[in-house]
């Protein structure tokens, strides 16, 4: 059969993400909620006005309700999904990350309004939170794009983006204003994590996604982890 006929690389529309609680060795993502995450997420937060730079339009914020009223206005607004991080070894939400800019038509989705903590931030515990928000994205739901924006300024952002397995694609310029007039904040760029071929023997085809290798046999998919995060890992 001709590659482009081979019904294990057919595409079908894949469905839309929902609120999910994904466990990984070192952290926890779950739906973020106000009763639950307020708290923590702002203790985690307060007095570190920095992690608010390169979060478009939100922060930095007077108090811990100003903050979620602002993150339930945005997810409203960009029909995401929203889930807090909690590190395994004190249980309380350190940050939070998104799916937006959901297409499952065409297979693609963003991950963003991503905000480490300082306590959050280079650690294991977040590596991993990103990569379980990908291997759901490509193992669960079926998706075919997982991008990656940030500000072309952004440099840890992108450092964190190339590290974590995604491709450098382009330069939106000019794309939009946020926080002021300045045009190093116009700048966004593109990283994907596509299904890439790469030759195998007949009926067994691999897939390099990043850090994920999908093996298609017989027309099934499954995933193989090629750098679930160890005990050294560190984001």
């Amino acid at each position: 059969m001709p590659e482009s006929e081979d019904p294990a690389l057919v595409w079908k529309p894949a469905p839309l993400p929902r609120p999910v609680t994904l466990r990984g060795r070192y952290v926890t993502l779950e739906p973020l909620e106000t009763a639950r995450h307020a708290a923590d997420l702002w203790e985690a937060v307060r007095g570190h006005d920095g992690v608010w730079r390169w979060l478009l339009a939100q922060g930095p914020y007077p108090s811990a309700a100003a903050m979620m009223d602002g993150l339930d206005q945005w997810r409203a607004a960009n029909s995401a999904v929203l889930l807090a991080i909690v590190p395994g070894k004190t249980g309380r939400a350190a940050g939070w990350a998104s799916y937006m800019r959901i297409d499952p038509a065409h297979g693609t989705v963003e991950v963003g309004n991503v905000m480490f903590s300082p306590s959050l931030q280079r650690t294991r515990e977040a590596t991993e939170a990103m990569y379980l928000m990908a291997r759901h994205v490509f193992e669960d739901l079926g998706y075919r794009r997982y991008e990656w924006k940030c500000n072309a300024e952004n440099a840890p952002s992108r450092r964190a983006a190339l590290r974590l397995g995604f491709t450098f694609e382009g330069i939106f310029r000019q794309h939009m204003v946020v926080k002021g007039p300045r045009r190093d904040w116009e700048i966004e760029l593109i990283f994907q994590r596509g299904l890439t071929p790469r030759p195998k023997p007949q009926r067994r085809r691999t897939y390099c996604a990043g850090p994920l290798w999908f093996v298609i046999v017989r027309q099934s998919v499954t995933a193989g982890l090629l750098c679930q995060p160890s005990a050294q890992t560190r984001g």
